[in-house]
């Protein structure tokens, strides 16, 4: 039996809420075993209150880190250091990164220079260079409005279906083998779909892309002969 890869997810406590926690959880979960939880911050501050009855509950372990100067946190610096020392150490198979702050862009980038994957949690107004430089990006708050209605156990979804993800769709399509009558397998275009970091099925509110693409009316999907599913862009 092959085992899971090892996750280790650091959170940067000062730019991500405890309340989206659970569902950072869930989804890299699914992902591997999280064997690595840690959260950075400078626990003096009343603003971090809120990770105390968290990090005992879901064994995530607090990591202090003053600040050097008044005003300017150290917790990125702390985070990418050990960040580094999990990766040289090559027990790592995975790495999640809980934050909103564009600063881990370089840390992102050299890790997946390692041919390991990041996954990236934070909020919609993260900026998108920092989303890109992750394996795959997860808006924490669309996380959390599927969760809150059921959406990963019905998938009837939640997220607007919007012109970028037709693009990227469309894209992933173009890109994939089609046949004569322009139909190409849903598996390689959800391949394809997924070199665009900041796609991701959970954030429209599914847990399968199948239940995604079947909501978009620009696209068909259909059953193939030999099993699995075919999908072409109508317009």
């Amino acid at each position: 039996m092959t085992a899971e890869p090892n996750i280790a997810l650091l959170i940067d406590a000062d730019n991500a809420s405890p309340d989206h926690l659970d569902e950072v959880l869930l989804v890299l979960g699914e992902l591997g075993t999280i064997n690595v939880r840690r959260a950075y911050g400078n626990w003096q501050k009343p603003a971090l209150k809120g990770w105390g009855q968290h990090s005992t509950r879901h064994s995530i372990i607090p990591v202090q880190q003053f600040d050097v100067v008044k005003g300017k946190s150290a917790t990125d610096m702390r985070m990418t250091i050990d960040a580094m020392d999990l990766l040289y150490r090559g027990h790592v198979d995975g790495f999640g990164i809980m934050s909103s702050d564009s600063d881990f862009l370089p840390l992102a980038q050299r890790i997946r220079e390692d041919g390991l994957p990041v996954y990236g949690f934070g909020t919609e107004k993260t900026p998108i260079s920092f989303q890109n430089s992750c394996t795959r990006f997860f808006d924490v708050a669309a996380l959390a409005r599927a969760n809150a209605n059921g959406q990963a156990a019905g998938d009837t979804g939640c997220g607007p279906i919007d012109e970028e993800l037709v693009e990227v769709l469309g894209a992933a399509w173009k890109a994939s083998k089609r046949d004569d009558d322009g139909y190409a397998s849903l598996a390689e275009v959800g391949q394809r779909a997924k070199a665009v970091s900041s796609f991701s099925v959970r954030n429209y509110g599914f847990s399968r892309l199948t239940d995604l693409i079947r909501s978009v009316p620009q696209f068909d999907v259909k059953s193939a002969e030999g099993g699995g599913l075919l999908v072409r862009r109508l317009r």
